[in-house]
């Protein structure tokens, strides 16, 4: 049985639907959820741009997003806790909060704001998939 269930975001309108659904399986199940959403931030050592303007406004809209977990979560009265990280790879990030909050699955969209080079399977939720040594459930 899945106790304790990530449900990753970036905002996306895809993202929304998937934490819908992750939310209505966990109350189906009993389960936890912890909610994480990654502000990606830029490596400045290829750029000579000031960049903390963009990444205080991505670490805003992620804890947004992750604020909209919390909000899902309390509606269905199911438990839950969320996290905002901040990363260069977010792909990372998540694999990284799903052992350390001992989740047993992660649970994410299929492609989120990319755009339509990433229609078939987002190149985040694609390395999830590739390096998470934990079950990923895929939602379409």
């Amino acid at each position: 049985m899945l106790k304790t269930i990530l449900v990753a975001t970036d905002g996306s309108d895809l993202s929304r639907k998937a934490i819908t659904a992750a939310i209505d399986f966990a109350a189906s199940y009993g389960s936890k959820i912890v909610g994480l959403a990654v502000a990606e931030v830029f490596p400045e050592l290829f750029l000579d741009y000031d960049l903390r303007a963009i990444e205080e406004d991505m670490q805003q809209q992620a804890a947004s997003n992750a604020n909209f977990i919390a909000d899902c979560a309390k509606k269905a009265g199911v438990d839950c806790e969320v996290h905002t990280v901040t990363g260069v790879r977010p792909y990372q990030e998540i694999i990284k909060a799903a052992e350390q909050f001992n989740c047993d699955t992660i649970f994410m969209a299929s492609h989120g704001k990319k755009g339509l080079d990433k229609v078939l399977l987002g190149s985040e939720t694609q390395k999830v998939l590739s390096h998470s040594t934990i079950p990923v459930l895929v939602f379409r």
